[in-house]
């Protein structure tokens, strides 16, 4: 009786999650988190349109076999319960049972299979790229580097909550986003400086290892512009909360200035050096920053 509950329960939640979760509700932000959220972030990329479409199918089709199951439960308790059923059935064997409970699933996972393949094809296969990122992975801060418009590159480190301004959410804005145009391919290649991090926007549909002594790589296409939040998605030490990603999706005009504005700002040089770990101080999480002035030993006092 407390299986079939269950069951009730699961089926109920999975039909409300499929309404709200297939509607354009503002549950679901765009670039960032949003509170209460429910489902996926909205799509600013086509590979994350597909991820989504995706999700609602198997939504979908995880309702309708929980519907089934429900259904043929309440059947059996109904009509072969001993009182409705006194003389059981010796039944061993149905051929017709048996070949639809063995090409039922087959044809599911079929459904389920192709568009699977599909769209992990689209993520792997990276297209002619117009514009190619090196995020590199550090504890605990992200470095990135434009190898074809100029080889710049610079750190990128959270905004303390201290530091924010109006409008930027806490524990994902960061100092110097990572800047890129509308409606253009940007292969990103991952790696790592010390230990294993992780990649990932979800507007975007990317998530991929940073390895160190490994260059890894994904891409996204950007379809409306503005900012777009991620974070490492990796447990890489105690700070590993407080390294957030954000992507600014500007116009072709906005990113060609950028990039001029950058070469003199980044580029690396004996009057202009790229920010390193030993200027992350300001970027340190509130937590740490704590432990560490509790930890620190008392100021001695020379008479």
């Amino acid at each position: 009786m407390f299986g079939v509950v269950r069951v009730l329960l699961l089926g109920g939640a999975l039909a409300a999650a499929t309404l709200l979760g297939s509607s354009d509700s503002a549950l679901a932000g765009l670039g960032q988190p949003s509170p209460w959220q429910l489902g996926m972030q909205q799509a600013a990329a086509p590979v994350m349109s597909d991820v989504i479409w995706f999700h609602d199918l198997l939504l979908w089709i995880i309702t309708a076999i929980v519907a089934l199951v429900l259904v043929l439960l309440v059947v059996v308790m109904v009509r072969f319960n001993a009182r409705a059923n006194p003389t059981p059935s010796r039944t061993t064997h149905n051929t017709a049972i048996e070949v639809i409970w063995t090409v039922v699933p087959v044809i599911i996972l079929v459904v389920i299979a192709v568009p699977s393949f599909r769209i992990m094809f689209a993520q792997l296969n990276t297209p002619t790229a117009d514009v190619t990122v090196k995020a590199t992975g550090k504890q605990w801060f992200w470095s990135y580097a434009y190898p074809d418009q100029g080889k710049f590159e610079f750190d990128s480190l959270m905004v303390p909550d201290t530091d924010l301004k109006p409008g930027q959410p806490r524990l994902l804005s960061v100092d110097n986003e990572m800047v890129v145009p509308v409606d253009k391919v940007v292969r990103v290649q991952v790696t790592g400086a010390d230990v294993i991090h992780a990649f990932a926007v979800p507007s975007f549909g990317i998530k991929i290892d940073a390895i160190p002594g490994r260059l890894n790589e994904t891409w996204f296409k950007a379809t409306k512009e503005g900012v777009y939040y991620g974070q490492c998605s990796e447990l890489c030490g105690k700070d590993h909360a407080f390294m957030p990603i954000a992507v600014r999706v500007v116009s072709e005009q906005a990113f060609a200035a950028w990039v001029e504005d950058a070469k003199k700002k980044y580029a690396a040089g004996p009057d202009a050096a790229p920010r390193r770990a030993a200027d992350a101080a300001p970027a340190v999480s509130p937590m740490a920053l704590a432990a560490s002035t509790a930890a620190a030993p008392a100021p001695r006092t020379v008479d």
